[in-house]
C-alpha cells in the first residue's frame, strides 16, 4: 500500500508523518509518537477509553483514520498539561477520587475537556451527556462528575 504524507498539529507542535491511509489515529499516536496516555479498550468506538480532542471536538481514536487529522489539531492527555503541570481537571480528579484503576481516566479527562473548551458553565446533564461515551468500570461516575464540576467553579 502507498504510504501519504499528513500534517496535523499535535499537542500544540505541527508535524508530518509518512502513513498507510489505513492507520488509525490511535496507532500513530502511540506507535509513531509514543504517546501511551490515549488508552486502546475496545477498538470500536464504544469504551471511549482512546478518546482525544479533534478541533475541539472529542473523538474515539480507534475508529479515526490518520487521513482524517489532515491539517487539524489533535490533542491528547499529554498535550493538557501546562508547563509539565497537571491541569485542574486532572488535579481534581485526583482530589475527588475520580481515578480507579486509572484506565478510563485519559479519555475521560479528554471528553470533559472537550466539553469546558466549548462551554464554560456546563450543567450537571450536560456534563453527563459529554461523558456518556465513556465507560468506567470502578469508579462509578458520581466522582467523575464532582472533578468536572468542581473544575466548572474553579474557571468560573
Amino acid at each position: 500500500m502507498n504510504k501519504i504524507k499528513i500534517g496535523f498539529k499535535l499537542n500544540g507542535k505541527f508535524v508530518e508523518k509518512l502513513v498507510e491511509p489505513n492507520k488509525r489515529l490511535i496507532d500513530l499516536i502511540r506507535d509513531d509518537f509514543n504517546l501511551t496516555g490515549t488508552k486502546e479498550g475496545c477498538g470500536i468506538g464504544e469504551c471511549g477509553a482512546c478518546t482525544v480532542i479533534v478541533d475541539g471536538k472529542a473523538v474515539c481514536s480507534c475508529i479515526m483514520l490518520v487521513g482524517q487529522v489532515e491539517g487539524k489539531e489533535v490533542i491528547t492527555i499529554e498535550g493538557i498539561q501546562k508547563n509539565e503541570e497537571l491541569s485542574k481537571l486532572q488535579k481534581n480528579f485526583i482530589t475527588y477520587g475520580a481515578i480507579q484503576c486509572g484506565f478510563c481516566t485519559p479519555g475521560m479527562i479528554m471528553s470533559a475537556t472537550a466539553l469546558l473548551m466549548n462551554n464554560h458553565h456546563p450543567t450537571e446533564e450536560e456534563i453527563r451527556i459529554a461523558i456518556s461515551g465513556n465507560l468506567c468500570r470502578c469508579t462509578g461516575y458520581t466522582q467523575i462528575i464532582n472533578a468536572i464540576k468542581a473544575t466548572v467553579d474553579d474557571i468560573n
